[in-house]
Protein backbone atom coordinates (compact mmCIF):
# COMPACT_ATOMS: atom_id res chain seq x y z
CA UNK A 1 0.00 0.00 0.00
CA UNK A 2 1.31 3.45 -0.90
CA UNK A 3 2.41 5.58 2.03
CA UNK A 4 0.89 9.04 2.37
CA UNK A 5 3.19 11.98 1.84
CA UNK A 6 1.48 13.64 4.80
CA UNK A 7 1.93 12.61 8.42
CA UNK A 8 -1.00 12.27 10.77
CA UNK A 9 -0.09 15.60 12.40
CA UNK A 10 -0.11 17.36 9.03
CA UNK A 11 -3.46 15.78 8.09
CA UNK A 12 -5.02 16.97 11.36
CA UNK A 13 -3.62 20.47 10.76
CA UNK A 14 -5.19 20.49 7.29
CA UNK A 15 -8.55 19.40 8.71
CA UNK A 16 -8.33 22.07 11.44
CA UNK A 17 -7.67 24.77 8.85
CA UNK A 18 -10.86 23.78 7.03
CA UNK A 19 -12.82 23.75 10.30
CA UNK A 20 -11.62 27.28 11.05
CA UNK A 21 -13.56 28.62 8.08
CA UNK A 22 -11.42 28.17 4.96
CA UNK A 23 -13.30 26.64 2.04
CA UNK A 24 -12.66 22.96 1.38
CA UNK A 25 -11.72 23.59 -2.25
CA UNK A 26 -9.13 26.18 -1.18
CA UNK A 27 -7.58 23.83 1.38
CA UNK A 28 -7.40 21.03 -1.20
CA UNK A 29 -5.82 23.28 -3.80
CA UNK A 30 -3.31 24.71 -1.31
CA UNK A 31 -2.06 21.29 -0.23
CA UNK A 32 -2.38 19.54 -3.60
CA UNK A 33 -4.93 16.92 -2.60
CA UNK A 34 -8.25 15.91 -4.09
CA UNK A 35 -11.55 16.51 -2.35
CA UNK A 36 -12.05 12.74 -2.13
CA UNK A 37 -8.79 12.44 -0.20
CA UNK A 38 -9.83 15.30 2.06
CA UNK A 39 -13.16 13.69 2.91
CA UNK A 40 -11.50 10.29 3.41
CA UNK A 41 -9.13 11.92 5.91
CA UNK A 42 -12.04 13.69 7.55
CA UNK A 43 -13.84 10.37 8.02
CA UNK A 44 -10.74 8.81 9.58
CA UNK A 45 -9.19 11.69 11.53
CA UNK A 46 -12.13 14.07 12.02
CA UNK A 47 -12.36 15.19 15.64
CA UNK A 48 -8.98 13.75 16.62
CA UNK A 49 -6.18 15.66 18.26
CA UNK A 50 -2.52 15.00 17.45
CA UNK A 51 -2.03 12.91 20.61
CA UNK A 52 -5.08 10.81 19.73
CA UNK A 53 -3.70 10.21 16.23
CA UNK A 54 -0.38 9.06 17.69
CA UNK A 55 -2.20 6.64 19.99
CA UNK A 56 -4.27 5.37 17.05
CA UNK A 57 -1.13 4.78 15.00
CA UNK A 58 0.55 2.94 17.90
CA UNK A 59 -2.51 0.73 18.35
CA UNK A 60 -2.66 -0.04 14.62
CA UNK A 61 1.04 -1.02 14.65
CA UNK A 62 0.57 -3.24 17.70
CA UNK A 63 -2.49 -4.84 16.13
CA UNK A 64 -0.53 -5.63 12.96
CA UNK A 65 2.25 -7.26 15.00
CA UNK A 66 -0.25 -9.34 16.95
CA UNK A 67 -1.99 -10.48 13.77
CA UNK A 68 1.37 -11.55 12.34
CA UNK A 69 2.23 -13.49 15.51
CA UNK A 70 -1.17 -15.19 15.45
CA UNK A 71 -0.77 -16.20 11.82
CA UNK A 72 2.68 -17.64 12.49
CA UNK A 73 1.39 -19.57 15.52
CA UNK A 74 -1.54 -20.98 13.52
CA UNK A 75 0.88 -22.06 10.78
CA UNK A 76 3.10 -23.79 13.35
CA UNK A 77 0.09 -25.58 14.84
CA UNK A 78 -1.06 -26.76 11.42
CA UNK A 79 2.42 -28.04 10.62
CA UNK A 80 2.65 -29.92 13.94
CA UNK A 81 -0.78 -31.48 13.37
CA UNK A 82 0.28 -32.67 9.92
CA UNK A 83 3.49 -34.18 11.28
CA UNK A 84 1.61 -35.78 14.15
CA UNK A 85 -0.97 -37.36 11.81
CA UNK A 86 1.77 -38.80 9.59
CA UNK A 87 3.48 -40.29 12.65
CA UNK A 88 0.25 -42.02 13.75
CA UNK A 89 -0.27 -43.44 10.27
CA UNK A 90 3.31 -44.72 10.24
CA UNK A 91 2.94 -46.33 13.72
CA UNK A 92 -0.37 -47.90 12.72
CA UNK A 93 1.20 -49.42 9.60
CA UNK A 94 4.12 -50.83 11.62
CA UNK A 95 1.81 -52.37 14.23
CA UNK A 96 -0.38 -53.88 11.60
CA UNK A 97 2.44 -55.78 9.89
Amino acid sequence: MKRSRFSEEQIIAILKSQESGVATADVCREHGISSATFYKWKAKFGGLEVSDARKLKALEDENAKLKKLLAEQMLDNAMLRAVNQKRYVYIYIELRY
